[in-house]
């Protein structure tokens, strides 16, 4: 394995900063709370679920005795409202929640109004309140939506509308890559199935006018499925890396990086795709275990060779003018035509006696020297001799330049051998391999086969085993670069989070190699390098000194006559494109207008923050940080967030052969059993795979995928974010999180109802006076819950934020508030001042905390909460339009009622108390209680709350409040409820 693909192997996570004992009780503390969350909601949705089924049953059955009759499935939504048009809100509130309806318009509406815009200043200049920007990493343009998108949007734009909501200047930029292979692979697969024709009948120029129009017509997909998931992108700024300002930075970074001395061309090995003829970065190598003895068939041979792969191959080579001979072993017997030494541990008392020797090659002429080397050898692998060839393997590759040895290239680009493979020339590499097995069994030379577990290198786009292969190309200078990204990091100009990316960003750039970056493809960013052919000289291409680069070939020419004074010469561009990463490494800059000094570069740049997983912090990341201080001086953001990798609820990696690839469409829109077995076969699966991810998606999901919508699908996702680095996703979990969306729905419905149609709330959110207890302590719950989440939004835990406004809604204004208020705001207070105060009071406080917990929840979950603040309707003086340019609840101090809150929490334990007890004794109304207290405070407080508390208990037929002097009830059941609190329930 070469330096470059051990540098993917995750690092081991940092020892904590805290004191130890400090941070295991803190674990503890956060693991106890998770638990908690988790089982509250588990038993929420079994709730809810248990009376959905229950409803159901009632209404498939409303006489047991009558025959049952066949209920007519609920019509489907269609939306009604036209393209663009704001949502008609004088049609009756739904009695249910329903995502499609809900989810249907409103984005449509929000990108017409221009709100995903960014907003500025009376100046023109971003607001006071500061700027906030995310560089969407750009997906591929032939790409489509899978469940780590969902993720990355659900956080990203979290992040985004809450700050938008918070007053900034807020810019989302979206784009998309030009995916170089991927999408010269997807056009050139169409032209074939169409017109039967292939690029090379096209011609260059005419087949990147084919991509282009592809690109055109199919190529904007994702973004429609960005905006099913409420991504709240400026869409006027979206940008294509080929579009002419990131072109027109890509060959500047070029032009500056290659007269800087940092890019350079060489003669090394690269990562060659036979299928595809061209070079791939390790990204787009996926490293296949093999556990022993394999036979695996390859693409571009006949479906029914297989090849042995997962062994050793052991064979000898005959040592010079002696008898005796050297066993060595390989993977790849194959390249033993390539090789140029034999490496022996210098130490190794078996081959002392031959060092300085030869052995002579048994199908070429070729002396082939032992050499001494400390590094390459393990005495105790194998026969502890190795054979070294420098042209087709990474680590061979560093011996050979230790020892001087020859470099011989066996392999033409199509797969098959050269001049150098001898009596191999034109066969085909596989071939090859089982040729040479026959050939030195037939000299004797063969010892024999030993299973071995290895890594197969294979092409993600083709499915070919990748080549090692000398190739001249044009590669990035790294380490000058890296050592500058490393100590961003370090000075804390960067921050990367969470602190297990921080180390991996410290062990990939402490131990970088040079990158190259030329791609033999017709499709993407020519490399604007030059040939300079002079007349009457032959010059090596490998030669860096007679490249010369520039914008186009006028700009060229005269950077070669520079260069070559009274020199005769024409240009040959080089016809390699660069490497995608190239110029999505641009990103955060080249979308705002670099290398010209604009206004986006001047208020857009460095961006605030980078969203994405940590696979690729090395791929793409550290590429723009490196390129970003190199080229703008700046580091191109503040900070960056690595989220989880998604897993199925069993922890296993999502693979299309195991059935657990989950698209995020079939949670919002649920889909059957069948459907999901459908999907399969649209792929290219091997029937045995088809019939293994059948049975796993059998076992996953017996009903299909439940219809959850976005909203729960982007709580769900954020709810899950904790730091880890993987997401175990049950769709369970999100199903509850829908049940909640209907909480949230049934909630609102409910308040408006009690507030009537009439109702008019004060101009000011402010405190009037008039609160009860129970006004105060929601009023305190809600002032926690803003400070709460933007706390934890700040630090980026959206586990403890999601959790923090789940709460509020659930717990606090539904389960208890909303519950309290039901016979105040119901009462006739006709001609009774007092109670229609406390009336008015009440409606003000339940409309405070409706309108706040809807901006709360917004960020998470922007369709219902827009839906139901627009049935809200609006303070006098108020016209927020649109809930997305709301402002975020913060801290009010005038909410900060400490001594209310802790005596509603008296009032509440009691509340607990009794409804235990009822429980216990299956008593569902009629219930007699008794609240017992020694303190004149309590008691006082008990007999003020005695409404509440009857309410809240529900059923209570009769409640007396007594001190601790009286008569203790009898033949009544009793708990403590706090402190020299005790309740009764009669039996």
């Amino acid at each position: 394995m070469s330096a470059e693909n051990k540098e993917q192997k995750p690092a081991a996570a940092p020892a904590a900063e805290l004191d130890p004992v400090a941070a295991a009780k803190k674990a503890e503390k956060e693991k106890k709370n998770e638990e908690k969350r988790l089982a509250k909601m588990a038993k929420f949705a079994a709730k809810q679920a248990k009376l959905e089924e229950a409803k159901k049953a009632s209404a498939a059955n409303p006489d047991k005795k009558k025959k049952k009759e066949t209920k007519a499935p609920a019509p489907v939504f269609v939306n009604k409202t036209p393209k663009g048009e704001k949502k008609d809100m004088s049609e009756p509130f739904a009695s249910a929640y329903d995502p499609r309806a809900v989810e249907s318009a409103w984005y449509d509406w929000w990108v017409k109004e221009g709100l995903f815009k960014p907003e500025f200043g009376p100046d023109g200049k971003p607001k006071a309140e500061g700027t906030f920007v995310i560089p969407a990493p750009p997906p591929n343009v032939t790409g489509s939506l899978h469940i780590g998108h969902a993720l990355t949007v659900s956080i990203q734009d979290a992040l985004i509308r809450w700050n938008r909501m918070l007053g900034k200047t807020v810019l989302f930029q979206a784009g998309t890559d030009h995916a170089g292979i991927s999408c010269q692979s997807v056009v050139e697969k169409m032209l074939w199935k169409e017109r039967k024709v292939t690029r090379h009948d096209l011609g260059r120029e005419k087949f990147v006018e084919e991509v282009f129009a592809w690109k055109e017509k199919f190529g904007n997909k994702i973004y429609n499925q960005f905006e099913r998931l409420g991504a709240s992108f400026d869409w006027e700024r979206a940008t294509f890396t080929m579009d002419p300002g990131p072109s027109a930075a890509v060959r500047e970074n070029f032009i500056r990086l290659h007269r800087d001395g940092i890019i350079y061309r060489a003669n090394r090995l690269v990562n060659w795709c036979v299928q595809l003829n061209t070079t791939l970065s390790n990204l787009e190598v996926e490293n296949k275990e093999i556990p022993g003895h394999t036979m695996m068939s390859v693409v571009g041979y006949d479906e029914k060779e297989k090849f042995e792969f997962g062994v050793l191959n052991e064979f000898a080579y005959q040592v010079e003018n002696s008898d005796e001979r050297l066993v060595v072993a390989t993977t790849r017997i194959e390249t033993m035509l390539g090789d140029t030494a034999i490496a022996v541990h210098p130490d190794d008392a078996r081959y002392k006696h031959l060092h300085g020797k030869f052995v002579v090659h048994p199908f070429i002429e070729r002396r082939i020297p032992i050499v001494t080397d400390a590094i390459a050898v393990d005495m105790e692998f194998g026969t502890g001799a190795v054979k070294i060839t420098p042209a087709h393997d990474f680590n061979d590759y560093e011996v050979g330049k230790r020892h001087d040895l020859e470099f011989i290239n066996l392999l033409n680009d199509d797969g098959t051998y050269n001049e150098h493979a001898g009596p191999y020339q034109g066969m085909k590499r596989f071939h090859i391999r089982n040729k040479i097995i026959e050939d030195l069994k037939a000299k004797g030379l063969f010892v024999g086969v030993k299973p071995n577990p290895m890594t197969v290198p294979v092409c993600s786009k083709s499915g070919d085993i990748i080549e090692p292969l000398m190739k001249p190309q044009w590669w990035v200078k790294c380490q000058g670069m890296a050592e500058k990204a490393m100590q961003a990091v370090t000075d804390g100009e960067l921050k990367i989070a969470p602190k297990v990316s921080e180390g991996d960003w410290f062990r990939w750039l402490g131990n970088i190699n040079d990158w190259c970056i030329s791609r033999q493809l017709w499709w993407g960013h020519r490399i604007p390098a030059y040939f300079v052919n002079i007349e009457g000289e032959t010059h090596d291409r490998i030669d860096d000194a007679m490249w010369v680069t520039g914008e186009d070939e006028q700009d060229a020419y005269a950077q070669a006559e520079a260069k070559f004074p009274g020199k005769k010469f024409t240009l040959e561009q080089d016809p390699d494109v660069l490497d995608t990463w190239f110029s999505s490494g641009l990103w955060p800059f080249s979308t705002q207008g670099w290398p010209e000094k604009t206004f986006n570069m001047e208020h857009f740049y460095p961006a605030s923050l980078l969203e994405t997983g940590w696979d690729i912090l090395f791929f793409w990341v550290a590429r723009m940080v490196m390129l970003g201080i190199q080229l703008t001086g700046k580091v191109p953001f503040a900070e960056v967030l690595c989220h989880a990798m998604i897993r199925d609820a069993h922890g296993r990696k999502m693979s299309k052969s195991l059935g657990n690839v989950i698209d995020p469409v079939d949670v919002i829109e649920g889909i059957t059993l069948q459907g999901l077995h459908a999907k399969l076969n649209e792929g290219n699966l091997d029937p045995r795979e088809i019939k293994k991810a059948e049975a796993g998606q059998k076992a996953d999901f017996p009903k299909g995928i439940p219809e959850c919508g976005t909203d729960a699908l982007r709580f769900a996702l954020c709810a899950y974010t904790t730091g880890g680095r993987d997401i175990n996703l049950d769709i369970l979990r999100v199903e509850g999180y829908r049940k909640f969306c209907n909480k949230l729905w049934n909630a609102t419905r409910f308040a408006l109802m009690k507030l009537g149609d009439d109702f008019k709330p004060n101009a000011s959110a402010e405190p009037t006076g008039n609160e009860s207890l129970a006004d105060k302590w929601i009023l305190s719950k809600l002032n926690k819950c803003a400070i709460d989440t933007n706390k934890f939004l700040e630090e980026r835990n959206f586990m403890m934020a999601t959790n923090a406004v789940h709460q509020f809604w659930l717990y606090d204004l539904c389960d208890v508030y909303i519950e309290v208020v039901k016979p105040i705001c119901d009462a006739d207070t006709t001609g009774d001042e007092a109670a229609t105060a406390r009336k008015v009071t009440a409606q003000n406080t339940l409309y405070t905390c409706l309108e706040a917990g809807l901006k709360l929840m917004h960020p998470f979950m922007p369709y219902v909460t827009e839906e139901l603040f627009q049935r809200l309707g609006r303070r006098p003086g108020h016209d927020e339009p649109t809930i997305v340019k709301a402002r975020y609840p913060v801290e009010n101090k005038a909410y900060d009622f400490a001594d209310a809150e802790k005596e509603f929490e008296s009032v509440f334990e009691t509340v607990k108390s009794i409804r235990s007890i009822a429980t216990q004794l299956k008593q569902k109304k009629n219930i007699v209680a008794y609240i017992q207290t020694n303190e004149s405070d309590l008691k006082s407080l008990f007999e003020a709350n005695k409404d509440s508390i009857a309410t809240l208990v529900k059923g209570v037929d009769a409640l007396s409040i007594i001190d601790a002097n009286a008569e203790t009830p009898a033949d009544c059941d009793t708990a403590a409820a706090g402190d020299n609190v005790n309740v009764f329930v009669r039996k």
